[in-house]
């Protein structure tokens, strides 16, 4: 495992992608420590990510494998879906559907740099898994949330790559919704959820 934050970022090969990023100053490199170890906590806390983005966010909320809400800290594997403030696809019984495929998670204190970088991708709705990937972006999508100390700096990132509409093998209506609102995310109008969620991740 590479100890290099950005190696945790997929390679771009199609569609868009973002980069949403947050930085903060410490005055010393144990201060920088607490901060970093503090923004991890509430990464990978996804159920209360709303609370950390605050009004007007998208609610997000880690389930079992069945799709059950399960209110525990986020590991890999673990579903979770996103509540739009948008309509909602089919599929994905109105919300939106990933599946943490990696965790990377790499604390030492006395380390030049230290991070976590968790990646999710869009995947079927578990609870109706036989249907088409439950998300506005496709199967080939993902989004990897970071959180990284160097020296006394921490910065919180949402790195988005490959960010294609999902409108391959699924209904009339969820292809036509998929594709309007991943372009408007595309767009840009997706930066403030994530720019809210970066500055409340790092909020002391």
């Amino acid at each position: 495992m590479e100890n290099d934050a950005s190696a945790q970022i997929p390679a771009q090969h199609e569609g868009e992608q973002t980069d949403v990023i947050h930085f903060v100053d410490c005055n010393t490199r144990e201060q920088a420590h607490e901060l970093f170890l503090l923004a991890k906590s509430r990464l990978k806390d996804v159920s209360n990510w709303h609370e950390f983005s605050g009004p007007g966010s998208s609610k997000f909320t880690v389930t079992d494998a069945q799709g059950n809400d399960e209110y525990k800290i986020a590991e890999k594997g673990d579903h979770f879906y996103i509540n739009l403030p948008a309509p909602g696809s089919i599929a994905g019984d109105g919300l939106e559907w990933v599946r943490i495929e990696s965790i990377e998670d790499v604390e030492d204190a006395r380390a030049e740099n230290e991070f976590i970088a968790i990646t999710v991708r869009p995947v079927a709705n578990p609870r109706h898994p036989e249907k088409a990937t439950a998300h506005f972006f496709s199967h080939n999508s993902t989004s990897t949330f970071i959180i990284e100390r160097y020296l006394n700096h921490v910065s919180a990132a949402v790195h988005g790559r490959n960010e294609t509409p999902n409108n391959h093998d699924t209904g009339i209506y969820d292809s036509i919704r998929n594709t309007i609102i991943a372009l408007t995310a595309r767009a840009g109008l997706s930066g403030p959820q994530w720019e809210k969620l970066v500055v409340g991740l790092l909020h002391e």
